[in-house]
């Protein structure tokens, strides 16, 4: 049972997660984009805004996900639970509201800055659907699965967009010298977004069977409840099988340029763990297996970010 205020509130802000957020967003910029930082308007002081605005609504969503889910966490996992027994309600609905308000001024100062008020969308529309995510989207089949994932994947596209927008006055010249180079980098970034999409979703999928028992009696209609464990277990392993295989054909791509470390990496540290998992989420039978192959995935993904450094490497 959590005590500690400091720990409780680290804890109703998923502040592993938000490191996870920041670390990918600082590898896009630092790293993946680092042979065009010369040139960049996107400046590590707005960076910092806009890093600063991603997490803050993501905590904004992790405390109102708590904060609506309290009567299933007490049946999931009692000892983790925050509100109502560290945190009181009313405080942790302030801090939701706070953290979203304060996300969307800094959102809508980096919209002003790049001179496109559509910008802001990217606040608006994360601080919408992680509201509803929690009060109906996570209980019904698929949508909450789906609204998780599309957030997470557009985690490593929101530098780049900032990069792109802040370069729209760059001098035409400079832009045609960079032209074909920077396409690579998009290419890489989406890369990282298809990524982010479908190993988020087979994690979400392993939670939603690790939360089986709660889930059922709180009323939730979650793949697992629906469709079944096996039907569930056939689709995350699906959902590996076709990140498996993007991987394969980016590691023969990186072959046929000679660039045996990111093969090695890739084939070591990202596609071996996805093979264990698969043979994990095969044999699990109850909550505890369920939970050791969450953080397996998690720990890949991580991997996954990683590989960044690699990317600068290959293309300074």
């Amino acid at each position: 049972m959590i005590k500690n205020p400091v720990i409780a509130f680290l804890k109703l802000i998923r502040v592993e997660n938000l490191l996870i957020i920041a670390a990918t967003q600082w590898s896009i910029k630092y790293l993946i984009f680092s042979p065009i930082n010369e040139f960049s308007k996107f400046t590590s002081t707005l960076f910092i805004i806009s890093l600063v605005s991603t997490l803050l609504i993501a905590a904004a969503g992790y405390i109102i996900n708590d904060y609506f889910d309290v009567k299933t966490d007490k049946i999931n996992r009692p000892e983790t639970v925050v509100i109502d027994v560290v945190i009181k309600r009313r405080w942790a609905m302030i801090l939701h509201i706070l953290f979203n308000a304060v996300g969307l001024i800094l959102g809508f100062y980096l919209a002003m800055k790049c001179h496109s008020l559509k910008l802001l969308m990217f606040q608006i529309l994360s601080i919408l659907l992680l509201w509803f995510y929690s009060t109906h989207f996570k209980k019904q089949l698929l949508i909450g699965n789906i609204v998780v994932s599309l957030l997470t994947a557009t985690i490593p596209v929101m530098p780049m967009v900032y990069e792109y927008y802040l370069m729209g006055n760059m001098d035409s010249f400079l832009t045609l010298m960079l032209g074909d180079f920077l396409k690579t980098l998009v290419i890489i970034v989406f890369g990282y977004s298809a990524f982010a999409f479908l190993t988020s979703f087979s994690r979400e999928v392993i939670k939603d069977m690790e939360d089986y028992k709660g889930d059922v009696q709180t009323g939730c209609k979650t793949m697992p409840i629906v469709w079944g464990m096996i039907t569930s277990k056939v689709v995350t392993f699906f959902l590996i099988i076709i990140t498996i295989g993007l991987l394969l054909l980016a590691s023969i791509k990186f072959y046929q340029e000679k660039q045996l470390a990111a093969v090695y990496y890739i084939l070591l540290f990202v596609i071996i763990p996805l093979s264990i998992l698969i043979i994990q989420i095969i044999r699990a039978k109850n909550s505890k297996d369920f939970k050791m192959a969450s953080l397996l995935l998690k720990f890949t993904m991580l991997f996954g970010i990683a590989f960044t450094f690699i990317i600068k490497y290959l293309y300074e």
